[in-house]
């Protein structure tokens, strides 16, 4: 199966029988994105994290009275 990645629009060759070949042909919402670029978000999500700047924003619990 012929994929083309989404931010790079590099295109690739994946195993027709792979989990993520079924995926992309069952749900076609979901896109391909290369191991390279994969890995670049990756690394800088990570160097994020580590400089105590960034901060997920969880979702608040409501209290249930029942």
């Amino acid at each position: 199966m012929r994929v083309k990645c989404v931010l790079c629009d590099k295109i690739e060759t994946i195993e027709d029988e792979s989990p993520l070949a079924k995926r992309l042909r069952n749900r076609p919402i979901h896109t391909y994105m290369c191991y390279q670029c994969d890995r670049r978000i990756e690394e800088k999500t990570k160097a994020r994290l580590a400089s105590g700047k960034f901060r997920l924003n969880k979702p608040r619990s409501q209290e249930d009275d029942w």
